[in-house]
């Protein structure tokens, strides 16, 4: 089987990583890839959200398979693209059309999507700019902190929790009349703010059949403590030690069951990842939001964990026989830490050479914001570089394996955050 992989990031690493080892791939293609999938698939040279060269790629290289890594090209209808053209149907596709993409694409949709399915979350109201003043009233009378979110998309820096009134005001003046994130911000959910430790449970399915992935916590703030800005991710771990199964089963009953159901019910047929990002509130699950994909750096640490062929795993949710799939996931711990540019995640400069890397011994090490410069020495090209998984028996010696990587790989600027998992290590404590 012929696959191609869309996106360019420590998640599409991954994935080619994995799916390279199966006996199911014959041609492995990631577009546009970085210098760590060249290493073991080959790069196509084009944009994840370019369809006519997508298209003209998966007819030359007679691909099979394609699975669709970030949410951009998702919300932007490249199955439904792939759907309306006669010599494209009988590609099969890993990720939700345009109707399922809006569970992401829009925090208003998923929103009612929750509130019509009785899926547990956060209190909330939706205003437009026409609306700001009652936005206002609305924030006014609202408990603190209090949680600002544009819309769409927003590369991941569209959530604001305000401590002050006077910040929450400032945040939806910016949003809603500055354009702050642009056409993202044209609506604004303001919502309660929920107490508890965060983490993240990925499903897959087929429109059927399902199958829960390993529950991860990612580190999405730039400083240690969780300090600083919001990231892409700075880290993950997985498994998560507060989520027990008798939390995951209260998961999947008021979560995961409720959440496809709802799918059906409202007539759209969902292939592919849902991500829940979760509250655990005093034991109980409350969802922030979904996204329809993998999450990154969680990928980076699920995957690891999966034994069994990934690539079968693909090819039985495309085919609606995910059921028929025995999923075997590995009981050690796997955390991974992300080296980023200096300044990320504001302005940083790129094409820094990076060394060390071949260091590296018992740990993953997945590409993310790399490519090649004309020595063909890799260089930093985006905001997180590297991510580098330790996988052990304990979390304690995951951590140290991760970290001692990420100290080992070298570049100009470099940063890490040297506490990941360190919360977690507490807690068991």
């Amino acid at each position: 089987m012929n696959i191609l992989i869309l996106g360019s990031g420590g998640r599409e690493h991954a994935f080619a990583w994995k799916i390279s080892q199966s006996p199911l791939c014959d041609q492995l293609f990631v577009a546009p890839g970085n210098a760590g999938t060249a290493a073991v698939a080959t790069n196509l040279p084009f944009s994840y959200n370019d369809f006519a060269s997508l298209r003209n790629a998966v007819l030359e290289h007679k691909v099979e398979l394609v699975i669709v890594g970030p949410e951009e090209p998702l919300v932007n209808g490249v199955v439904d693209f792939f759907e309306a053209d006669s010599e494209l149907q009988h590609i099969k596709l890993i990720g939700p059309n345009q109707a399922g993409a809006q569970l992401e694409g829009s925090k208003d949709f998923s929103k009612n999507f929750m509130e019509k399915h009785g899926i547990p979350t956060a209190a909330s109201r939706t205003f437009t700019a026409d609306q700001y003043e009652e936005g206002l009233a609305y924030i006014a009378q609202h408990s603190l902190p209090v949680v600002l979110k544009a819309d769409g998309l927003a590369a991941g820096k569209g959530v604001i929790i305000a401590e002050k009134q006077e910040d929450a005001n400032q945040a939806l003046k910016e949003m809603l009349l500055d354009g702050k994130f642009g056409g993202a911000g044209n609506k604004v959910v303001i919502e309660q703010f929920l107490k508890g430790i965060e983490l993240s449970v990925f499903v897959l399915t087929d429109g059927e059949n399902y199958k829960i992935l390993p529950e991860a916590k990612d580190y999405k703030r730039i400083g240690e403590n969780d300090t600083g800005l919001n990231t892409g991710g700075m880290g993950a771990v997985s498994p998560v030690l507060f989520a027990d199964a008798n939390f995951l089963k209260k998961v999947e009953e008021k979560v995961v069951k409720p959440t496809l159901s709802g799918l059906k019910a409202d007539g759209i047929k969902y292939v592919g990842f849902i991500f829940i990002g979760l509250m655990n509130v005093k034991g109980e699950p409350f969802v922030i939001e979904y996204n329809v994909r993998m999450g990154d750096p969680e990928t980076e640490v699920v995957l690891p964990r999966i034994q069994s062929d990934f690539a079968m795993l693909m090819a039985a949710t495309a085919k609606g026989i995910l059921n028929e799939y025995e999923l075997v996931i590995s009981p050690q711990v796997a955390v991974t830490t992300v080296v980023v540019a200096g300044g990320y995640p504001g302005d940083y400069e790129k094409g820094k050479v990076i060394t060390g890397s071949q260091k590296i011994e018992d740990v993953y090490l997945y590409h993310a914001g790399t490519t090649f410069n004309a020595n063909t020495e890799v260089v930093t090209n985006g905001g997180r570089v590297m991510a580098l998984t330790g996988v052990a028996n304990s979390l304690e010696n995951a951590v140290r394996k991760s970290q001692h990587a990420a100290q080992t790989v070298q570049f100009e600027g470099k940063y890490f955050r040297r506490d990941i998992g360190m919360d977690l290590i507490r807690y068991n404590d």
